[in-house]
């Protein structure tokens, strides 16, 4: 039965990679990109690993997934301009592609399995512990200032990405809170007694 788990759960997740990639319209390849993230998330299951599991599902499957697509859903984007655009580099991009699948075949054929990577492995997580806890023995202990580093270099990213894309577009009124905060109300608006019959 696991046997037959296994192989399910790489074929779907292959399937899903696959398609994701291939998929014409960018929602079913969002929706195909969940599949590739819940079988990923079974095989890890298989592995004994139930923490990487339940946390690819709540943070990948629930808000990276579900956070391209309402993007994809709520903006208004010319598919057909864009696929035109991506048309242009398609050479490129399958020149890129087959380079980067001869460095895939060249690491897979150089590839050893080291006979004492096992055993450091056990030495560093004894068999008693849980694999969650062993996992934030490593994390936290270990490989501290590494799992620091690795989000610092995040947060970096994501304030260059913000900078990136803002811009101040002078068509747009945007909202000035110090002019708000320190008008005059008595300055700002004017009080007049109209009469009954009569216009402004």
């Amino acid at each position: 039965m696991s046997a037959f788990a296994f192989y399910l759960f790489a074929v779907s997740c292959l399937a899903g990679g696959l398609f994701t990639v291939i998929s014409r319209h960018p929602v079913h390849s969002v929706l195909w990109l969940i599949l590739a993230f819940l079988s990923a998330a079974g095989l890890f299951v298989l592995l004994g690993a139930e923490f990487v599991a339940m946390l690819l599902v709540i943070v990948y499957v629930g808000a990276v997934a579900v956070l391209f697509l309402f993007v994809v859903m709520m903006l208004d984007v010319d598919f057909a301009e864009l696929k035109a655009e991506m048309a242009r580099f398609m050479p490129l991009a399958l020149l890129i592609g087959i380079i980067i699948l001869m460095q895939f075949a060249v690491a897979y054929g150089a590839w050893e399995s080291s006979e004492g990577a096992r055993v450091a492995i056990q030495a560093a997580i004894p068999e008693a512990r849980h694999n969650t806890e062993a996992l934030g023995i490593i994390l936290y202990d270990r490989y501290f200032l590494l799992f620091q580093l690795a989000g610092l270099i995040l947060l970096v990213a994501m304030i260059g990405a913000i900078v990136l894309t803002l811009r101040h577009r002078t068509d747009v009124k945007r909202q000035d809170v110090l002019a708000q905060m320190y008008r005059d109300p008595k300055k700002a608006m004017e009080l007049r007694d109209v009469k009954p019959g009569q216009g402004l």
